[in-house]
């Protein structure tokens, strides 16, 4: 019998064949019982399979030089590999129709059997998104769940830093092999990450970021989580991608819902049609999870993260006018002139000093909107 490094040695091996997918992977091992008796299987054998002459060219001359290479980055301290045959690969992913057949992992790797909840949405947030995704993920993983999500920009890094936040536990899912980190913008938040949580890949070391790996990343995102949660998406985007597997797995979809107007919401919105939970707050997650709650051990209570009513007694009523002309979704400025009949150069100039007050915040694109956290602001003056 194969000790415990040659066995993952061969796993490499067929790992790194080309044309062989996840579902490629676990058809072979099917027919052979193990990557050793398909390195080792004539080619007859292999041609009987359906494979092509590339690669069965690879299987009976693997690149072991690159194998090699692979076994030494897997050296280094708080780096891990599991096999889809290990008894502790996430039992919840192996359950899908195509598990990878390995996960490399940084960080503590029985994270992975925790109750996890996936968050995904938005690469380009409102700022009224990103506040209810950081308020969520707080609120979740300070009651017990894990909050996994993708490591890319918008509402994935909000939720990890969330989680950070509250002294819980994130699951980073990328698309890349885990010596580098995409996008490099988030490097300080991936060392975060794997001192209070892992990064996980299908792909060994080396893998840079094709497009196509992202699709791949996303059905391991909610495959390791009971359920996903969109917050804000367009009604084209990988969240929805990610909440179509999470469908196909049998997972619970979660939807927080957002203004008509706001192009961001129409992902959420059209979910929530289909048949997604709608959710204002933690607590409605945990009622369909169950788990920790009102009334259960460890519950932190867990106020409405939906956007209040902002308390604008105090406001002079110019700025009055201009607050309440001010959408929840990303309003133009054009917008704001012709709703509140003042002059442009007046609006500017109060839209400057509302945002320095914290009672609306700018989007990317130039627009504004009124910020989640202008009650709270609004108390604290009075």
């Amino acid at each position: 019998m194969a000790n415990k490094e040659d066995t993952i040695r061969h796993w490499l091996a067929l790992l790194r064949a080309p044309h062989i997918g996840p579902a490629g992977f676990r058809t072979l091992i099917e027919k052979f019982s193990l990557p050793e008796n398909v390195l080792s299987a004539s080619e007859a054998q292999l041609a009987h399979q359906g494979l092509r002459p590339e690669t069965i060219l690879y299987l009976r001359k693997p690149d072991w030089a690159r194998v090699d290479e692979d076994m030494a980055w897997l050296q280094q301290p708080n780096v891990h590999v599991l096999l889809l045959s290990d008894d502790d690969y996430p039992r919840l992913l192996k359950d899908i129709a195509d598990p990878p057949p390995m996960l490399f992992v940084r960080g503590d790797v029985e994270l992975l059997g925790f109750r996890q909840l996936a968050m995904v949405g938005s690469r380009n947030p409102t700022p009224a998104g990103r506040e209810t995704a950081a308020d969520f993920a707080r609120y979740l993983a300070a009651n017990g769940l894990v909050v996994t999500s993708g490591l890319a920009l918008g509402i994935d890094a909000v939720s990890h830093d969330g989680a950070l936040k509250a002294g819980g536990a994130t699951i980073a899912v990328a698309g890349t092999g885990l010596d580098r980190i995409y996008p490099a913008r988030h490097k300080a938040l991936a060392h975060r990450i794997v001192e209070n949580g892992a990064i996980v890949s299908e792909f060994p070391p080396g893998t840079p970021p094709l497009t196509h790996h992202f699709p791949r990343r996303n059905r391991i995102i909610s495959g390791l989580s009971m359920g996903v949660l969109v917050v804000e998406a367009a009604l084209r985007s990988g969240s929805l991608i990610t909440a179509r597997q999470a469908i196909e797995q049998g997972r619970e979809v979660f939807a927080v819902p957002g203004s008509i107007h706001n192009p961001q919401a129409r992902g959420c919105n059209a979910l929530i049609r289909q048949g997604a939970k709608l959710v204002e707050t933690a607590q409605h997650i945990f009622e369909e999870l169950g788990g920790y709650g009102e009334g259960t051990p460890g519950y932190t209570n867990s106020p409405n993260v939906d956007i209040k009513e902002t308390e604008t007694e105090n406001l002079d009523p110019e700025y009055k006018t201009v607050m309440d002309s001010v959408g929840f979704e990303p309003t133009a400025v054009d917008k704001i002139v012709e709703r509140s009949g003042l002059t442009a150069d007046a609006v500017c100039s109060m839209l400057l000093v509302l945002e320095l007050q914290g009672l609306i915040a700018t989007t990317s694109s130039g627009h504004y909107c009124r910020s989640t956290e202008e009650g709270n602001n609004e108390r604290k003056r009075a």
